[in-house]
């Protein structure tokens, strides 16, 4: 039986790990649960899964001096990497949202633990150095991320090389919204995704595009593929997520529902497959017609700002992640409008000099800087 540490277990992502490893309890077992903030529904989980350690990241410890809250969970961002390193934990499910994801990454790689990766972050902004921590420790890196999941199930098991990725994106809630109608969207509009039920920040990712920015440069370090052979395209169904093409043109495609359970279960059993009833089964009949649409560069912006960091490489991607986060903050906040996030993303990013991923300083003083600037243009 292996242990699995859950990071950001509150999430979607985190629950929905939690739905399946409750109906795989025979062969994994909870041994650590950390959360952001949420303790009324961690509190919950740790009561239903009892693991050894249970972690609050913005928890307080009330003047204590062993680090811990009054209940005694750990707690702080240090609780992420305590989580992850821990010797009963075999598989450590990354869930955390955003750049604080990272460090837990690279620490569960060099312990030589399985990391089952939704923090798309890591790799955006530290690829090369997650790379390397893999390599040193011996960890193993397998995304959750639904589209790169179907790649690598596309890959597994063949002898030949890829020479095409491709990646579907939904379009989200704007897909067929004019630029000028998407200049007014409200909270309430971006919020309101047609096939994927995710958290906030994600969410609005994926009405700007920026999120499949993020994914493309996280392909491009996952499957060492460059950026001209990873293309995107719209699937308004969200049914086909990902297709591969090799040398002789032959094309395969990964199909399922727009759930997660499907990429969270084969993350876990990788290149194994188990038999999971809360899975949902695709009925081809049922679904009908799959569509795909060529990707609008005029309505999203901000994907085309995101590719051309990824482009630049060295910290461009951690700022642009950086500015991104910022900005998503932003408009949820009502600080600034929709229109605002690619343009206030790109005038960061168009500022800043790209310097080479030598370090996690280097990386963490290019988010700073990132979050800095974000500030100053929308004060």
């Amino acid at each position: 039986m292996k242990g699995v540490a859950v990071l950001g277990s509150t999430g979607s992502i985190g629950m929905a790990t939690l739905d399946v490893l409750r109906r795989q309890h025979q062969r994994f077992r909870v041994v650590a649960l950390t959360a952001g903030r949420n303790r009324q529904l961690l509190d919950l989980q740790a009561a239903e899964f009892t693991p050894a350690f249970v972690g609050v990241v913005d928890g307080r410890t009330e003047g204590r001096k062993d680090g811990r809250t009054e209940r005694g969970e750990h707690c702080g961002p240090e609780c992420l990497i305590e989580a992850a390193t821990r010797p009963d934990v075999d598989i450590v499910v990354n869930a955390v949202v955003g750049f604080a994801g990272l460090d837990a990454t690279l620490a569960a790689l060099r312990a030589g633990k399985r990391v089952a990766l939704a923090n798309k972050e890591s790799l955006v902004v530290g690829g090369e150095l997650v790379l390397a921590a893999a390599r040193e420790g011996g960890g193993e890196l397998i995304p959750v991320d639904s589209e790169h999941s179907a790649i690598l199930q596309c890959i597994t098991g063949q002898r030949s090389r890829p020479v095409r990725l491709v990646l579907t994106a939904s379009g989200g809630p704007f897909r067929e919204w004019s630029p000028d109608q998407m200049a007014d969207a409200t909270v309430a509009d971006a919020l309101r995704h047609p096939t994927w039920r995710m958290g906030n920040k994600i969410t609005v990712d994926s009405a700007t595009l920026a999120n499949k920015a993020l994914e493309v440069i996280e392909a491009h370090h996952l499957f060492a593929m460059g950026y001209d052979r990873i293309e995107v395209v719209v699937h308004p169904q969200s049914v086909v997520h990902g297709l591969v093409e090799f040398e002789d043109g032959s094309m395969l495609a990964q199909l399922g529902l727009p759930s997660m359970e499907l990429p969270i279960l084969y993350a876990l059993t990788h290149p194994e497959r188990l038999h999971d009833v809360g899975v949902p089964r695709l009925d081809p009949v049922a679904v009908g017609s799959l569509t795909f649409e060529p990707l609008r560069d005029d309505v999203f912006p901000a994907f085309a700002c995101g590719i051309a960091a990824g482009r630049r490489g060295g910290t461009a991607p951690a700022v642009f992640n950086a500015a991104n986060e910022a900005a998503v903050a932003a408009f949820l906040a009502g600080r600034i409008p929709f229109r605002r996030i690619a343009g206030l993303v790109s005038e960061i990013c168009a500022g800043h000099e790209p310097a080479a991923v030598s370090s996690l300083d280097t990386v963490r003083n290019a988010d700073l800087w990132a979050r800095a600037r974000a500030e100053e243009l929308i004060a």
